[in-house]
């Protein structure tokens, strides 16, 4: 079929809905037709779409129509596994079996993840030591992690794709860390005695030669930012779940720097160089484990000249250990020793770079030159107190290395906060003046007649010291009202045990609270017994999707701002304050207005459901700020009347 002759997207979408069953949807088609005029126009988007729009859709068919015509992939990225296994597993699979005939080819597809999620053939026949004083076990013992090993041992002879997740179920990060590599650490294909049959280099192989290529925030980033390219060529990016791609970024570069990471390298660089140059990065290491264990944890502002010290000490005896290794080319005659070569350089470079990049962070004249922060994290368990840095912010970062090239399309069910795009817009580094727009396609759902906002007025504003009495006390009434079918979403894993034993004592529903089982199974009893409650924290915010009677309604114990003393948000909002700009709105008020849109989004996930999204904090309603937060959530009908509400789910539950 020649490539002028391809139906248009419009075209294409109404033959893909009516392949799958559905219904043609006012939204989707706004936002597949705004997606292909902006790959036309070579312009970047951001799309709001509410739940129930049917984005993947939306998204998918011109990035389909797209890559029949350039012949080049089209990347989606996403921030959970959950959504990589419905994309890959459902939504591509019946789509290029639905749009097949109307095509060139048929649609090819492929998921593609960071190395370490892949099994190392190498490691895991010829080896690539640990150090045994990291290993949290005797392999040879009885134990839980030694069985998960054999069961790693036994996978490794019939896996086709080397794939973590298909190991089911899963095993601890210890005992997988055996089998896997970094991406730093991988002896490369030419190099490497297994590099013809591995896993991670036929997976990126087979997403080569894929139209569409599924793969997360993390390795999106690291594939902009880093020197070796990761994703196979592409003009385009798709980031659903867009709402999380500055924290997933911020992450892949964040270093850190612990007794622990350094001691790791100069162990390994002394099974190769000599010893006293390693015991020399041994005793630095130590040097530091003592400094941090002193030392309070939080935000370190001024650079302590002891600190200072031991971080030079750290980076010079890494960089002698780093001279003393020599070249860094692999020794094809010898693929045990340059495998253990390669770990060693990996963690010494690691070590240097951070190091540096930490006495880097502390070189500014003013808060407004400050590009980093550097802040201690306090040991707990086995894990010792940890250094870390971060940017202030990527939103440079994304604009060179991500938007400068490609173009980039970027949709989530919460992106307009405060009824603008201009706050996400900003953290992405896209200006006002960049050739982007913003586009709120809504939703199907008739918000106002489907759900009611209650704000509880007329209870105290939260304290520090845990859930008041009157919180409880309104749980209890809202939770009898509905007769269950609650989802509680609270600000700390403290407070969700609290209201749990709380509530308890004086309700006779089944109450659920995360942490009693895994959290995927607690949703499936959440859903399957309607007069069952669910309390939780952070991740249930975001990743409960339970349609029908089981939910009903939805509590929220206060507006979920960053916690004050939290060191990378309260540096940011100082540093925009330090630049004439509004610190709380830009970075605290943004935060929490993204996580309360998330968590109002829980309630109505099919047309037919029906509810109450209840906010205990009065601030929602009181506040200077509780305008932009309203504007951020769906348009529901709201009301500050305990009694209306508990009469609402009354009738709902009966």
């Amino acid at each position: 079929m020649p490539k002028s002759d391809l139906p248009t997207v419009e075209e294409l979408l109404t033959i893909a809905v009516r392949e799958l069953g559905g219904a043609e949807r006012p939204g989707q088609v706004t936002m597949a037709t705004a997606v292909q005029k902006a790959l036309d126009k070579r312009d970047h988007l951001a799309v709001q779409a509410g739940t129930g729009t049917g984005k993947s859709l939306a998204y998918l068919v011109p990035a389909i129509r797209h890559a029949a015509i350039s012949d080049s992939a089209v990347v989606v990225s996403t921030a959970t596994i959950a959504l990589q296994r419905q994309l890959v597993d459902r939504d591509l699979p019946r789509l290029a079996d639905a749009l097949e005939k109307e095509l060139p080819h048929r649609p090819e597809f492929a998921i593609l993840k960071g190395r370490r999620n892949y099994l190392c053939r190498y490691k895991s026949t010829v080896g690539m030591p640990e150090d045994e004083q990291d290993q949290l076990f005797d392999p040879r013992e009885v134990s839980a992690t030694g069985r998960m090993v054999q069961r790693i041992q036994e996978w490794a002879e019939e896996t086709e794709t080397g794939d973590r997740d298909e190991l089911v179920p899963g095993v601890s990060e210890i005992a997988w860390r055996q089998f896997s590599v970094s991406a730093r650490e991988c002896l490369g294909a030419q190099r490497c005695p297994s590099g013809a049959e591995c896993f991670a280099e036929l997976a990126r192989e087979r997403a080569g030669m894929s139209d569409v290529v599924v793969t997360n925030h993390a390795l999106l980033a690291i594939d902009a930012m880093e020197d070796f390219q990761v994703l196979p060529e592409h003009d385009v990016v798709v980031v659903d779940e867009a709402h999380e791609l500055v924290d997933r970024v911020t992450s892949v570069v964040t270093d850190e720097l612990s007794e622990s990471t350094a001691g790791l390298a100069a162990r390994r660089a002394g099974r190769l160089i000599e010893q006293g140059l390693a015991d020399r990065l041994q005793e630095a290491a130590e040097d530091l484990g003592s400094l941090l264990a002193a030392a309070p944890a939080g935000r370190v502002d001024d650079l302590p000249q002891s600190l200072g010290l031991t971080l030079a000490l750290l980076r010079d005896a890494a960089f002698a250990c780093i001279t003393a290794l020599g070249s860094r080319n692999a020794d094809k005659d010898d693929p045990e020793g340059a495998g253990a070569k390669k770990a060693a350089f990996t963690a010494l470079d690691e070590v240097h770079d951070t190091a540096q990049r930490m006495l880097d962070a502390f070189g500014a004249e003013s808060e407004v030159d400050r590009a980093e922060v550097v802040w201690l994290e306090e040991g707990s368990g086995r894990v010792p107190p940890t250094l870390r840095v971060a940017p202030l912010s990527v939103g440079g970062m994304l604009r060179d290395k991500l938007f400068g090239d490609r173009t980039v399309v970027l949709t989530s069910a919460t992106l307009a906060l405060g009824g603008t795009f201009d706050g996400m817009a900003a953290q992405w580094g896209l200006g006002k003046n960049d050739d982007w727009s913003g586009l709120d396609v809504g939703s199907p759902f008739d918000h106002a007649r489907a759900g009611i906002l209650y704000v509880a007025k007329h209870l105290p504003q939260p304290g520090r010291d845990g859930l008041p009495d009157a919180y409880i006390q309104e749980m209890v009434e809202l939770v009898e009202a509905a007769g269950g079918r609650t989802l509680g979403l609270f600000s700390s894993m403290r407070a969700a045990k609290a209201a749990t034993e709380a509530l308890r004592d004086r309700l006779s529903v089944p109450l659920l609270c995360q942490g009693d089982d895994s959290t995927s199974l607690l949703v499936k009893q959440f859903a399957a017994d309607p007069e069952t409650c669910l309390f939780g924290t952070l991740s249930l915010w975001q990743g409960v999707d339970v349609p029908g009677p089981s939910l009903t309604c939805v509590i929220i114990d206060r507006i979920p701002f960053p916690r004050p003393d939290d060191p990378l948000t309260s540096s940011r909002q100082r540093h925009v304050a330090a630049k004439g700009g509004n610190g709380f709105m830009s970075v605290a008020a943004t935060h929490a207005a993204l996580l309360l849109a998330q968590g109002a989004g829980r309630l109505l996930r099919s047309m037919d459901d029906r509810g109450v999204i209840a906010v205990l904090d009065p601030r929602l309603a009181t506040a200077r700020y509780s305008g932009f937060l309203l504007n951020s959530l769906p348009p529901y009908w709201r009301t500050t009347d305990p009694a209306v509400v508990r009469a609402a789910l009354k009738r709902l539950t009966s």
